[in-house]
């Protein structure tokens, strides 16, 4: 038996399928992958990401540890409840992790990570911290509820405490704040409008049951997976790691390269690579017919070389096989992807595939 969130009920009263994820029981689907992958697109679903790791940082030098801890630069950050997407990396420039950081003072910044990774990185995090006037809070009294499709950002505000509502409405994307126990962001992981909220796990099951009565559906980890695929964002574990950099992950987008004087873990070997230029490049991959593209499949290309798909499966909304793939840089658009000891035509793209339900291909 694994981990429970405070809405293990609510999903076992809701027929979930429920399976092992990091160590936590979550819930797999409540019926339909398919129905509820649309459900998200077309209106709104919520998701239970209560398994996340939130920590809490504070401390006189949590700044400038955080300058160094990130690639990218909370500097950056200079209104309360801003948000920062970006990575851990380790000494070699891998990807230690992926997280959102919010600025909350120059002293105090939450940090949520991923739940596969979470022993990991506090680990890694208390030893950067060594030394330093800096603590470490992890907040496992909150639940994460996450909320997500054209129609969740009206929904979800009518489940907000009533005095902090406007200011709910209000939030800039990217952003959060705090209202009564709430800490409400504007974020999320499928391509889609909503709010990712984190509250007292004693609360989450009435937030819960508020947003199912304005009509709101339970949405699982399958569906979640495919609709962050088609948003060309990418999984820890599957589309990078310790072994591979921000710069081969499609997330130098990421990296604060000034000021050059910022010494983050990581950057010396990351800027031999950039001088170099990386060897391989993240793309999307588009089947051109039937099939079903899936992580570890070989893709080659026209020219010759050979890359891997890292992420893949059938997009509900496109009704295509997508993935993503790396492959070596500088290579044609064409290539082949072994399916099932057949090679089957596919073209390069670049992600994302859907953004707010429509569709980004150009093909």
């Amino acid at each position: 038996m694994g981990k429970r969130t405070a809405l293990y009920d609510k999903h076992l009263q809701a027929g979930a399928r429920m399976v092992d994820f990091a160590g936590w029981d979550m819930p797999l689907h409540y019926g339909s992958q398919i129905e509820e992958h649309h459900q998200v697109r077309r209106d709104s679903g919520m998701f239970d990401v209560s398994h996340m790791a939130v920590v809490d940082v504070s401390g006189g030098q949590t700044k400038a540890y955080l300058r160094r801890l990130l690639a990218n630069d909370v500097a950056k950050l200079t209104t309360p409840g801003r948000a920062l997407y970006g990575c851990m990396l380790n000494e070699h420039g891998g990807v230690v992790d992926d997280l959102i950081v919010y600025y909350l003072s120059d002293s105090a910044y939450r940090m949520v990570v991923n739940a596969a990774t979470r022993d990991k990185d506090l680990d890694w995090m208390r030893r950067q911290a060594q030394g330093l006037d800096v603590q470490l809070r992890e907040r496992d009294d909150l639940a994460m509820i996450a909320v997500q499709g054209p129609n969740a950002h009206a929904k979800a505000l009518d489940c907000l405490p009533g005095p902090g509502r406007e200011q709910a409405e209000a939030l800039k994307p990217f952003s959060g704040l705090t209202l009564q126990a709430l800490f409400v962001a504007r974020t999320g992981y499928t391509g889609e409008d909503g709010f990712e909220v984190m509250l007292p796990n004693a609360q989450a099951p009435d937030l819960w049951q508020a947003l199912v009565h304005v009509g709101v559906r339970p949405v699982g980890l399958a569906a979640r997976d495919t609709l962050r695929l088609e948003a060309g964002m990418n999984l820890y574990g599957t589309d990078m790691d310790e072994d591979v950099t921000p710069l081969e992950s499609g997330l130098g987008w990421t990296v604060a390269w000034e000021p050059e004087g910022r010494e983050f873990v990581g950057r010396k070997p990351l800027e031999a690579q950039r001088a170099a230029g990386p060897g391989r490049r993240f793309v999307g991959l588009v089947l051109q017919g039937k099939g079903v593209l899936r992580g570890h499949q070989r893709v080659f290309m026209a020219d010759g070389g050979m890359g891997q798909i890292t992420s893949g499966s059938y997009s509900p909304t496109l009704g295509v096989s997508i993935a993503l793939a790396r492959v070596p840089a500088g290579t044609a658009q064409d290539c082949e992807v072994e399916v099932r000891g057949r090679r089957l035509p596919a073209r390069l793209v670049r992600p994302p595939f859907v953004r707010h339900g429509k569709s980004c291909l150009t093909i």
